[in-house]
């Protein structure tokens, strides 16, 4: 019997995080992935690196593959025994054409199951402040299709219900026949006063929004040239909106702003800044790898009982120095003579989780500020143990050797930069449409310029925003010739983000 199977998912509308969990078990056990122009790409993280992905959606505002083509694909996929996901905007089943796949599925003898999602209209509902039903204005909705198909003479939607119904109306795909739509709605008995919302790229951070009436909506949406893909809303409710949005009141709504961390770290990062509305373009600019040998930390691991002191400044030391532990048959228990003394809350938070608790983590993340606390202690004699980056500035060894500490500082992993910025992250710089860039440290701006070349980096920056962790890295911008404009009081990706946003504010 063939194994093979199709999963029909529901992206949701736009926010990756609006997908079922459903789905991402389906997404995470797929074998191939098929997915549309409007389902979010960055949900394909959740498969894995060896399934294959296939696009199925728009090139050039005209379908990659037409249905047939489609129903084709799915059914060899699955026929060759594949698991495959059909990863679908918004739900399957609402004008998202799952039901003629099905079809075509079931007629082949190939098993599925439909995984529903968030619908386009509920989405841009939620994120626009419009609720399609509310007890004081409506106790019902509808939904229709904006764009019939084309070989129709006639339309199949009733009119006159549709205008005469008093409840809501929210037209799919009805941008290209929106002063038709609108049209007809008050030839057949709708005020041309009632008031019409259009939401383009709902639940994402290019969310806009539009408002008008039925009289008046198409002659706005044509003087600010408004695209596809967009959802229209019809009805009273659209007028709970200036007291109900919240998603579009964030501080950086409408802000592009460009994230060089390291690619395993600009996560945390990026979840923040788009949480205060902002659009993340995440441009790595450091590469986080091994050293290029173990031999100086290997024999510092073994030497672990000597020393009186562990210094471990980022979460990334802490990360590579226990993966070198481990490796090397040992553990936590080994660092049970030592005191461990960490850098800012995360570094603290990275190293608890391997049960220690450390001894001193000072106020001051700066390197000078490690040196102002040992300098309270009595370091004379003291072995000091710093698993530290390849890059990083020689301050604390320095300085606890001046106090009479034997310091040994092997390198626990390296900073290199990739090979060239993601083409998304150069195609905004070109077009000019980056309102801030942040740099969390030395490294990711001295790997920037060496990867554009100062002189372009410089260019291209023109008119950005720059924002710098701290100090430090402030001084490796102007160094580079770059005006910083944001410098947060403390040194934290939290601080950062909070300077960004008040400075936008």
């Amino acid at each position: 019997m063939n194994s093979g199977i199709v999963y029909l998912v529901g992206a949701g509308p736009g926010d990756p995080s609006l997908i079922t969990l459903r789905g991402v078990e389906c997404l995470q056990k797929a074998e191939v992935v098929v997915y549309d122009y409007l389902a979010n790409e960055q949900l394909l993280c959740h498969a894995p690196e060896s399934a294959e992905r296939i696009y199925a959606g728009k090139i050039g505002g005209r379908h990659n593959q037409g249905q047939d083509e489609i129903n084709s694909l799915l059914v060899d996929k699955a026929g060759a025994g594949k698991v495959v996901v059909r990863l679908k905007g918004g739900d399957p089943f609402v004008f998202g054409r799952g039901g003629e796949e099905c079809e075509a599925l079931r007629d082949a003898g190939i098993s599925f199951e439909v995984v529903p999602g968030v619908t386009a209209a509920v989405g841009a509902s939620a994120y626009s402040g419009i609720p399609l039903t509310h007890r004081d204005v409506t106790a019902s909705v509808a939904f229709v299709t904006g764009q019939e198909g084309k070989d129709k003479q006639e339309s199949n939607i009733d009119w006159d219900r549709l205008s005469l119904g008093g409840g809501t109306v929210v037209f799919y795909m009805g941008i290209t026949t929106l002063r038709r739509n609108m049209q007809r709605m008050i030839e057949h008995g709708r005020s041309p006063d009632t008031p019409v919302a259009l939401v383009r790229w709902a639940t994402t951070p290019c969310q806009q929004v539009l408002v008008g009436t039925l009289a008046t909506i198409a002659d706005r949406a044509d003087e600010c040239c408004f695209k596809p893909p967009a959802i229209t809303i019809v009805g009273e409710v659209v007028a709970l909106r200036e007291k109900l949005k919240w998603f579009d009141k964030r501080t950086l709504c409408g802000k592009k702003i460009i994230v060089t961390r390291s690619a395993e770290q600009a996560g945390e990062f990026s979840a923040k800044l788009a949480a205060r509305g902002a659009t993340v373009l995440e441009c790595p600019t450091i590469r986080l790898v091994e050293p290029e040998s173990w031999q100086l930390l290997d024999l510092a691991i073994r030497e672990l009982p000597s020393y009186d002191w562990v210094v471990l400044t980022s979460a990334n030391a802490v990360r590579f120095f226990f993966q070198r532990l481990d490796s090397v048959g040992m553990d936590a228990r080994a660092l049970g003579n030592c005191r461990i003394c960490v850098v800012g809350p995360k570094t603290a938070d990275e190293i608890r989780m391997f049960g220690i608790k450390p001894d001193l983590v000072p106020g001051d993340y700066k390197a000078e500020g490690v040196v102002d606390e040992f300098a309270r202690l009595d370091m004379q004699g003291s072995r000091v143990l710093f698993p530290r980056a390849d890059k990083a500035r020689d301050v604390i060894p320095r300085e606890l050797k001046k106090m009479g500490a034997h310091v040994d500082s092997p390198v626990a992993y390296r900073n290199i930069f990739p090979d060239r910025l993601p083409p998304e992250t150069l195609f905004a710089l070109e077009k000019r449409s980056v309102d801030c860039i942040t740099f969390t440290s030395s490294s990711t701006v001295q790997n920037l310029a060496a990867m554009m070349g100062e002189e372009l980096m410089l260019d291209m920056l023109k008119g950005v925003v720059v924002a710098s962790i701290g100090p430090i890295t402030s001084k490796s911008c102007r160094d580079l010739g770059l005006k910083v404009d944001i410098e947060p009081e403390s040194s934290t990706l939290d601080s950062l983000a909070e300077a960004v946003e008040a400075h936008f504010a």
